[in-house]
């Protein structure tokens, strides 16, 4: 029975753009005994697979830390696939702000030695004996206390872009350097203060939670949902934000807006900025903060060194960093010396810019296009994207726009072009065209020239 994926990201793509249906991306996660965590991995496969469910979950002797895209006509038959554990009955799903229908394109779930790292060895520590759950009014409230201590459990890239008022946001990269630091810092407060913590989802400060109980303190509280369902009940209850900024998020859009407050500035350049990106550098693919202007300049890459290599031919590229350990993970080490405007620690909760609502009016307005074609294939080892095109010529030299839902608008200019095959400077109606692009597209992406 197939307990695998059998489909790449690119088709996988193509299926979803093809059906046309809304997804919905969502989280969830379960402090639980789990007897046979493989036999609960491949039960759970073939039950999602079916589904068309897709995403990135973990399973172990401690429970399930899932995130997850979808089909909305499948999400009442999804939850009936929780409620056959009765751990995971009623569980609250964090559905997100933003939807991608790409956020997700394989289902992957593995089998860990723990759901959450955390470095801990100490058979005492009962993880299910967690702290008070505080809703988004309550949470308000107790941040009002001067007898408050808030604490994000975050990652520094996380808090970055992103924080409540007055938090203490630890300058670190994982969850379990945050435990020891935190228990230093505060080890005098243990009985007079309130610890109250946060997280994305939840799942990190439950546990943390759970840790800090052990540890001693006395009066430990943690948001219930994390930062994804305070902006949900802050909207419905109509509360005052006490976050501010932009609330990480772990797939393909790596952001959902709560405020339209900017903390953050681009790394390269200082600008206001709190839009995440990898280095175009398959050697490096470090995650950074990086405005348009500086992405178009830099072409995605986070420093000259690595956009040069990018010029170099794919053969080169891959001798470079041939029997090379790749540093810099999506999700790791978002730091490097490169990075003048770079910030972690204590942070601000003084925005340095809002976000401008009128922007993309603006640009739509005075930016004259016409459209060409729409995309059919992405090919993620080289960068090449591949469109057709419908209408009118398209020139070596000219200067595009690739809009879509998800890659929203993005301007370059044709450097090299492959018209079937070949090269060549001028594509017509009915040519298969591929180029390089420093961005993923999507098959929803239309391709525009730019007239002026």
């Amino acid at each position: 029975m197939q307990l695998y994926n059998t489909l790449s990201a690119e088709e996988r793509a193509q299926l979803i753009d093809e059906a046309g249906k809304q997804r919905l991306t969502l989280s969830f996660y379960a402090y639980a005994k789990i007897e046979d965590p493989k036999k609960f991995r491949d039960d759970l496969f073939i039950a999602w697979n079916a589904l068309d469910a897709l995403g990135r979950i973990y399973v172990a002797n401690e429970g399930i830390n899932a995130q997850m895209s979808v089909p909305a006509d499948n999400f009442e038959a999804f939850k009936e696939t929780l409620n056959v554990y009765d751990f995971m009955k009623g569980i609250r799903l964090n559905v997100a702000v933003e939807q991608d229908d790409h956020s997700f394109l394989k289902l992957t779930i593995k089998v860990r030695h723990k759901i959450v790292a955390d470095g801990l060895n100490d058979e005492t520590f009962d993880v299910t004996n967690k702290g008070i759950h505080l809703r988004a009014k309550e949470f308000n409230q107790i941040l009002e206390d001067p007898n408050t201590i808030v604490v994000d459990f975050r990652n520094h890239y996380e808090s970055e872009v992103g924080h409540f008022k007055g938090a203490i946001t630890p300058d670190v990269e994982t969850f379990r350097e945050s435990l020891p630091i935190i228990n230093e810092q505060l080890k005098d407060f243990k009985e007079t203060k309130n610890l109250v913590m946060y997280c994305t989802g939840g799942i990190r400060c439950e546990k943390a939670s759970a840790y800090y109980k052990h540890q001693g303190f006395k009066n430990v509280f943690q948001l219930e949902g994390g930062i994804i369902q305070y902006a949900k009940q802050i909207k419905e209850e109509n509360l005052e934000s006490k976050f501010i900024g932009k609330n990480f998020v772990f797939d393909n859009r790596l952001g959902e807006r709560i405020t339209e407050d900017i903390v953050s500035q681009c790394h390269q350049c200082g600008k206001p900025c709190d839009n995440h990106t990898n280095c175009f550098n398959d050697g490096c693919h470090l995650l950074f903060i990086q405005c348009d202007e500086c992405q178009a300049a830099m072409e995605n890459c986070c420093s000259t060194e690595c956009q040069e290599i990018t010029h170099l031919p794919l053969a080169e590229q891959v001798k470079l960093r041939s029997g090379k350990q790749v540093g810099n993970k999506v999700f790791r080490k978002g730091k490097s010396e490169k990075l003048k405007f770079k910030h972690s620690g204590e942070l601000s909760d003084t925005p340095l810019g809002v976000v401008s609502k009128t922007k993309n009016i603006r640009k739509k307005i005075t930016v004259k296009k016409v459209l060409v074609g729409k995309a059919e294939h992405y090919f993620t080892k080289s960068k090449i994207a591949q469109f057709l095109i419908e209408n009118k010529e398209i020139s070596l030299g000219d200067k595009i726009l690739i809009s879509g839902p998800t890659t929203g608008e993005q301007e370059l200019i044709i450097t090299n072009l492959f018209i079937n095959g070949n090269t060549s400077e001028i594509a017509k109606k009915g040519d298969q065209i591929t180029f390089e692009v420093p961005f993923r597209i999507r098959l929803s992406d239309k391709l525009y020239k730019i007239l002026n």
